[in-house]
């Protein structure tokens, strides 16, 4: 990646982290798009959403979860849909609180799993 945010996930680490905590930091991102989308802050809004981007297509490229490819991908479809097919959404606050919700629970069981620790 040319123009990676992540830079040192992007070279190699990203592919050494669990599912779970790649999502949770998928939803980090997405969380900040939908925040700075509803303040109407464009600027934040589009830095956070390429960010978000970028962590989708990373985990989109790790092999080691290419039996849960249609689930990530798809979850990138719906976080593109908000901002650029929100026509076609019957409610759209509601389903960016159910994608938040979605991503929150990968961020509790990556917490729950270093309390362990």
């Amino acid at each position: 990646m040319n123009n990676s945010f992540h830079k040192e996930l992007a070279s190699g680490r990203w592919h050494a982290l669990p599912l779970a905590e790649q999502m949770a930091n998928i939803g980090s991102e997405v969380n900040r798009s939908i925040t700075w989308f509803r303040k109407k802050d464009n600027e934040r809004f589009e830095k956070a959403f390429d960010r978000a981007l970028e962590l989708f297509d990373l985990t989109l490229s790790d092999q080691r979860w290419k039996y849960r490819f249609k689930e990530i991908a798809r979850s990138r479809e719906i976080f593109c849909s908000f901002f650029f097919d929100s026509a076609k959404i019957v409610d759209l606050e509601k389903e960016m609180d159910l994608l938040n919700n979605y991503f929150l629970q990968f961020g509790i069981l990556v917490r729950l799993s270093r309390e362990k620790v």
